[in-house]
């Protein structure tokens, strides 16, 4: 079977499954006087529609059992990245200190120079410019990264570093693409929604807070209150478009439609396990920083008792370098173990979608040389094609 990693985009797509709980006619039926018949599970889940538990703990397994390519990817990545950025902010700094010292000592109420203004202001337009571009790549290569461990995991397979880091830039382009392409559609209404904010605050300034005020506040609030609901309609509809890129090959826009597609009639319950597994990671990282941001307290508590009464921003910036190196390392360190999680769940809702929709169980059996109901186990297991 050419297939039977990535699994095809809809090439193994069958009747709507129902009736039982684990699909009429797969796995879990009745099986004459043998009772209840469990679906198999040669990997991380069931090869059955998913319940939340197997959803989260099938994200948890995954963790456990491929901790090295998944947490060795993310630390490639957030931790490169977070190296890549200090270096860039310290070159930027080195560059402009004596401008940057400069525009800080100025008195009160004295604007500095164009001349000075433009270096600052390039140096850390470079660095942000920069560090928006090494987020969009971590993010694309992570976004590849879990569905191509998920790809061997469901399956009981193993899989290293080497393999998932070359299906992960392999799909780069697209995921790119992909994930542009989501953020710029939840964006727009976001986008909507400020200008509207932006234009009510300006209309309080210049209206002094009369009856034009309070009739542009109203409409800043109700076009909020309609492009809120749109954006989150659209990224639920969207979501699993990164794990149609790796699982199908997908290119940006059809993965979209693959993801809108798949999650058409459970929207509800993709929203709320997406926002469950976002809110465990969220807590799971806001503990494992907690610890860094205490101890980098006592480094920057004693050096800043040692500044002069009048210090240069150099000398702030360096006793506050302790805290600010504690808090970069804890949100790594967190992202890091934490980050993978959601994204986990992400993939095998849309394993459990495929499963529940194209009747995708069997496929995943045979590719995981799982043997029939009844019958012999097979003498191969059938290779993928990536």
């Amino acid at each position: 079977m050419s297939q039977d990693a990535g699994w095809g985009g809809g090439a193994y797509r069958g009747a709507h499954l129902g009736g039982s709980p684990y699909g009429e006619g797969v796995y879990g039926g009745p099986p004459g006087w043998g009772g209840w018949t469990p679906p198999p599970k040669p990997g991380v889940i069931p090869l059955a529609p998913l319940r939340l538990g197997d959803l989260l703990g099938g994200a948890f397994a995954t963790m456990g059992r491929y901790w090295k390519p998944l947490f060795g990817m993310g630390l490639a990545l957030w931790g490169g990245s977070a190296l890549v950025m200090v270096a860039a902010l310290v070159i930027a700094y080195s560059a402009v200190s004596d401008t940057f010292e400069k525009v800080v000592a100025l008195p009160q109420g004295i604007e500095p120079d164009s001349s000075d203004v433009v270096p600052l202001v390039t140096a850390f337009g470079v660095v942000a410019l920069l560090g928006i571009v090494l987020v969009v790549l971590a993010s694309a290569l992570m976004y590849g990264a879990v569905p191509a461990i998920l790809q061997d995991a469901v399956l009981g397979r193993q899989v290293g570093f080497a393999t998932v880091w070359r299906r992960s830039r392999e799909r780069m382009a697209s995921m790119i693409g992909t994930v542009f392409l989501m953020g710029l559609v939840g964006a727009v209404p976001v986008l909507l929604a400020m200008v509207a904010f932006f234009a009510m605050t300006v209309a309080i300034i210049a209206l002094d807070g009369g009856n034009g005020a309070l009739t542009i506040m109203s409409i800043g609030a109700l076009c909020a209150l309609l492009t809120a609901p749109i954006a989150v309609w659209l990224w639920v509809r969207f979501s699993l478009a990164p794990a149609a890129v790796v699982f199908e090959g997908q290119r940006p826009v059809e993965a979209l439609r693959r993801s809108s597609q798949l999650v058409r009639g459970d929207w509800w319950r993709v929203l709320g396990i997406t926002w469950l597994s976002s809110a465990i990671a969220g807590v799971a990282a806001y503990l494992i920083q907690m610890p860094f941001s205490i101890l980098g307290m006592f480094p920057t508590i004693i050096s800043s008792a040692n500044l002069d009464a009048d210090p240069s921003p150099t000398a702030v910036i360096i006793a506050m370098s302790g805290y600010g190196v504690a808090i970069m390392v804890g949100q790594m360190v967190g992202q890091v173990v934490s980050g993978p999680f959601p994204l986990l769940v992400n993939g095998l809702l849309y394993v459990d979608r495929r499963i529940r929709t194209e009747n995708l169980g069997p496929v995943l059996a045979e590719a995981a040389a799982v043997p029939p109901q009844g019958g012999a186990p097979q003498d191969a297991v059938p290779q993928h094609g990536g």
